[in-house]
């Protein structure tokens, strides 16, 4: 007791001192997170309080019996595989999972004389389009899902895009349309742009961003550039390329000849979708302008139209905070106002209209051309694919895909009622879609992209035993590239991404780190097919094109198993 009576003595007599030392500890801990540090966007906007997220994450597992459990995934380890994966840490799990898995689920059939990695086939391709003039080759079977530049800031999608061109990821534009940020890695030829506006520079805007790259970083370097040689409020739709010095955004007024015969081979794999808005190819009217939909596929490997998405079975909404400048040119809508979609699609009055409208579209780029959908009744489906099948029997063009999503959860701007009631999970809409397009001897022809809760190799892996021919993933991606689940995403009211990338924030994009993020999305890619890969020897088949449902078995949360997946579904559905 007198050594502390000793220690607490001491301390009242220098308490000024220590107060002191503790503040000036405080403000260059500030200084540090906000202006130093570059690994977490974070920090950057909120110094020192946002040490507390990584304190409390720590205390999380310990704790996580007493306060909580991840109850959307199926376990916290999934949400921390994404994690890893993105930093391309190892990622193994020691004595065992961290929820047991109580309720229903899929199993992986696996044989006892499993490959070794190396007799399993490099080629994970997925062919997109067959019979089109222009077929698309996905080198993987997994698609970064849509989501919009305007939903996302214009940082996150320039590292979707670096990713796409480090890991050969696909990206999906959402129906905010193509932007300047999706050609972010584009490195145009001054010889051969008359596609481009170009800005060049000049000796004073170059030393004013020597300075700001010297003493800051890039990301400050650049928007000084850009002030400097651009006079608009729509300076962010130009790209700066390194290479060459000039700034660059397309020019949509320029003839469709001038534009590039083949997709330039620096930009990533991308997917047009197009939804009831129109944005990006919508004339002043409002209607669908098809030279601008020639000139956006210069650009895209194929075009899907958006029926509907997750919970969202009304037409996108972008909150007024979200429409900039940038975004009001990209989309060809009011500034600073919130923007409705159409609930429905302009050109899908029936069945009929939409694969009309499907075709003209695939006339007009020679490339595919599918649609999204939710399922929520397998008889729908069902006159759905039998005009389909008509058409096909009478010498018309088909879709060459169709993407179901899940109805599940939705993005962060979908209703709650339609979240807690409208659509199927997404293996019973996958299984009856697979069924019916079986049924009417038109599978071959047409592929599937499934969508809604994947995160993991096994959730990739089991999707595809369903009968997808590739996966749409949209939340993995998210938190690859930095999201901390915060759902603060939609911007309205407070909505605002703590981190940067889901939000047009000024204040807070600049925190976004896109190289740094850029290249972690594209491990997480990378990660995910490798653990596709693993998962294949495991179950001793060797290519993607092998997986089908008689390598699952299924296990109810009564402990009833069913080995043929087929019997399990009909028991499961009445019609």
């Amino acid at each position: 007791m007198g050594f502390i009576h000793d220690v607490w003595e001491l301390f009242a007599q220098f308490i000024e001192f220590f107060v002191l030392i503790g503040l000036v500890g405080l403000v260059m801990l500030y200084v540090y997170d906000k202006y130093v540090q570059r690994s977490h966007a974070l920090l950057i906007n909120y110094p020192i309080i946002g040490r507390f997220r990584y304190f409390f994450e720590t205390l999380r597992e310990p704790f996580r019996q007493y306060f909580g459990e991840e109850t959307f995934y199926d376990s916290k380890d999934k949400v921390d595989w994404v994690y890893k994966a993105a930093k391309n840490v190892p990622n193994y799990k020691s004595f065992s999972i961290s929820q047991p898995f109580l309720d229903s689920k899929f199993i992986v059939k696996h044989v006892s004389n499993v490959l070794n990695d190396n007799e399993v086939n490099e080629d994970m391709s997925v062919v997109f389009g067959k019979n089109r003039e222009i077929p698309f080759v996905s080198h993987t079977p997994i698609i970064r899902s849509a989501m919009s530049d305007g939903a996302l800031s214009p940082e996150a999608i320039r590292a979707f895009a670096l990713a796409g061109v480090e890991s050969t990821l696909t990206i999906n534009t959402g129906e905010g349309s193509l932007t300047s940020n999706h050609l972010y890695t584009h490195r145009p030829d001054l010889n051969n742009c008359d596609y481009l506006e170009i800005v060049k520079s000049t000796p004073f805007a170059e030393f004013v961003f020597k300075i700001g790259s010297f003493f800051f970083n890039n990301s400050i370097a650049t928007k000084w550039y850009r002030t400097i040689l651009l006079h608009k409020n729509t300076q962010n739709t130009y790209i700066y390329d390194k290479t060459t010095n000039v700034l660059f955004r397309v020019n949509w007024n320029a003839p469709l000849e001038a534009f590039p015969k083949e997709i330039p081979s620096d930009i990533p794999n991308i997917v047009f979708q197009m939804g009831s808005g129109l944005y990006g190819v919508r004339d002043g009217n409002g209607k669908f302008d098809e030279l601008k939909y020639q000139k956006v596929m210069k650009f895209c490997r194929m075009t899907e139209i958006k029926i509907a998405q997750g919970a969202k079975q009304t037409g996108g909404k972008l909150a007024g905070s979200k429409v900039t400048a940038d975004i009001a040119y990209y989309r060809g809508v009011p500034e600073g106002k919130d923007v409705f979609s159409p609930n429905r699609f302009p050109y899908a009055d029936t069945t009929s209209h939409l694969l009309d409208f499907v075709e003209k579209l695939q006339n007009l780029s020679k490339k595919p051309v599918g649609f999204k959908i939710v399922i929520s009744d397998s008889n729908a489906v069902e006159e759905m694919v039998k005009e389909i099948a008509s058409r096909k029997s009478a010498g018309k063009n088909i879709p060459d895909f169709i993407t179901i999503d899940s109805g599940e959860g939705g993005s962060a701007t979908a209703p709650l009622e339609l979240m807690e009631s409208v659509g199927l999970a997404t293996d019973n809409a996958l299984y009856i879609l697979d069924a019916m397009l079986k049924k009417y001897n038109i599978r071959q022809d047409i592929k599937i992209i499934a969508s809604g809760k994947i995160l993991t190799p096994d959730d990739v892996i089991i999707t595809m035993c369903m009968g997808a021919d590739a996966v749409g993933i949209a939340r993995g991606f998210m938190m690859s590239g930095g999201c901390i689940r915060a759902r603060m995403c939609s911007g309205f009211g407070t909505h605002v991404c703590p981190v940067g990338m889901a939000t047009q924030d000024e204040k807070k994009r600049a925190s976004y780190l896109v190289v740094r993020k850029g290249h972690e999305i594209a491990s997480y890619h990378i990660n995910l097919i490798k653990g596709m890969k693993m998962m294949m020897a495991v179950m001793g088949i060797d290519s993607i094109n092998k997986l089908d449902k008689s390598k699952l078995t299924f296990k109810d949360r009564n402990g009833e198993i069913y080995f043929d997946i087929d019997e399990y579904f009909q028991h499961k559905l009445h019609n």
